[in-house]
């Protein structure tokens, strides 16, 4: 592996004199050192993609699927060397990184495919006299360059979520990757750039907020596409003003757990849930809600099932649980844990931090103004509450300024649709957790968990605006 990465301005790598040391969060370890783009780089990404969109937004569509497909494959070539980059910049179990990277050539197909198929609509107007042989046309157009933000978890299929709808749409993008994470990135922008995408229309670089909020601002920039805390999100909303902006923020997933059906695999579902990648992920399982009829026998499973999962290396192909982002994390999850246990909350299991690590942890006789309940815990947390009827559930489900998606394990066809009547969040799960998610699928959250979509043809729509055409044929 490579141990100095330059930033990508259009087709050209570049260094500064800021230098950014990126560390293995197992063991604190070098990984690679990239650099910090000034200002100056910035206006030459701007200029270029402002320049590169006049192109982009004629290519047509046999074109942008040609480029797609060359980036896809490729990923696939070095679909080791990106794998092997995640776990070492993120901490990430070399299994999952492994499955991210796969997520990631899925995302390029299927915006290979969508790239032909954008569309528009013949209108018959004639609906009254007086637009008698009027006809129209509406379709969708490329909006311009964009700038996406990315965060630390997800380092390439996150990033891919921006990216490649926006070639598929005919736009230029600007990609600024979290400074834990940056490696990944720069990994696939060497791809990108061998990959026929038009000079220009693509770069990518690690920057200061400061420097990121000056992109943000920028006339030229028409979009913000932020994946992040909901914290930074909402303020950036605010500097981006009247800019088309998409918000894939946060959230405290719940999953209510209705019946006795197949108990062990709803067990095993909802410890992947919680506790992949140390539960850092928006979606992962935090509040789990459990009949009170089948509450025994379902923690009975769980807690023991718990008890299997290896924690340790992220390189070792066994382990499931590698070590949080930095210890500033672990540390912060063990105090709300610690202010939970004051406040009379009862841990079942876990519970200890060692280092950067912290325990798959669950906890009972918690309350909702809890901090491991109210808040995104974003570690391998969840918390354990038991419930009388279905109606209670989905409200204390409810009861979260945030929501994402939302998993109901139940045969009662009622129930499935009375929550997706009344859960206030972007996606219901049934029979599934809150963590499952199809790169194809419309993917955003309610709330304070965002505004706008991802998924591939979902995010094109938001990178694109309609117009209309009006034919007088009299």
């Amino acid at each position: 592996m490579q141990n100095e990465f330059k930033f990508l301005i259009s087709n050209d790598w570049r260094e500064s004199k800021n230098v950014l040391e990126v560390r293995n969060p197992y063991n604190n370890d070098v990984v690679g050192i990239t650099y910090l783009a000034t200002e100056g780089d910035i206006n030459d990404a701007i200029l270029n993609a402002v320049s590169a969109f006049k192109e982009t937004r004629k290519l047509p569509a046999y074109k942008r699927a040609e480029i797609l497909c060359n980036i896809k494959n490729g990923i696939s070539e070095r679909k080791e060397d990106f794998a092997r980059t995640i776990t070492l910049e993120a901490g990430k179990p070399i299994a999952d990184s492994r499955l991210e990277v796969e997520r990631a050539i899925c995302t390029f197909q299927i915006a290979m495919e969508e790239a032909t198929r954008i569309s528009g609509e013949y209108i018959s107007l004639d609906i009254s006299e007086r637009s008698k042989n009027r006809n129209a046309i509406h379709k969708r157009f490329p909006i311009g360059p964009i700038l996406g933000i990315t965060p630390f978890n997800f380092p390439i299929n996150l990033v891919v979520h921006k990216i490649a709808p926006a070639i598929a749409s005919g736009s230029t993008i600007i990609i600024k990757p979290a400074s834990k994470t940056p490696l990944t990135a720069l990994l696939l922008g060497k791809v990108i750039s061998e990959s026929g995408l038009p000079s220009g229309a693509f770069s990518v670089f690690p920057c200061s907020p400061g420097l990121a909020e000056q992109i943000i601002s920028d006339d030229r920039i028409k979009m913000l596409t932020f994946t992040g805390s909901a914290e930074i999100g909402w303020r950036l909303k605010q500097i981006a003003n009247k800019k088309k902006v998409t918000l894939e923020l946060g959230g405290n997933a719940g999953t209510i757990i209705d019946c006795n059906d197949n108990i062990d695999y709803a067990v095993r579902r909802c410890i992947t849930s919680a506790f992949s990648y140390s539960g850092q992920v928006c979606i992962s399982l935090q509040r789990l809600f459990i009949n009170k009829i089948i509450y025994s026998d379902f923690m009975s499973k769980f807690l023991k099932e718990i008890k299997t999962l290896k924690m340790g290396n992220p390189m070792d192909e066994n382990t499931k649980l590698g070590p949080m982002i930095d210890e500033q994390s672990a540390k912060r999850t063990e105090l709300w844990i610690k202010e939970a246990v004051n406040h009379g909350a009862v841990i079942a299991c876990g519970g200890l931090r060692k280092g950067v690590f912290f325990e798959p942890t669950v906890v009972t006789n918690t309350t909702p103004q809890m901090k491991i309940n109210a808040n995104e815990v974003f570690a391998p947390v969840v918390t354990v509450t038991e419930y009388e009827s279905f109606e209670d559930a989905v409200e204390q489900l409810n009861n979260s300024v945030y929501g994402l998606q939302a998993g109901i394990f139940t045969n009662n066809i009622k129930h499935v649709f009375y929550a997706y009547e009344h859960l206030d969040v972007g996606g219901v799960i049934i029979n599934d957790v809150p963590s499952f998610r199809a790169d194809s699928m419309p993917y955003g959250g309610a709330k304070e968990s965002g505004i706008g979509r991802e998924g591939v043809r979902y995010a094109m729509e938001e990178m694109t605006e309609p117009k209309l055409l009006v034919l007088n044929l009299s």
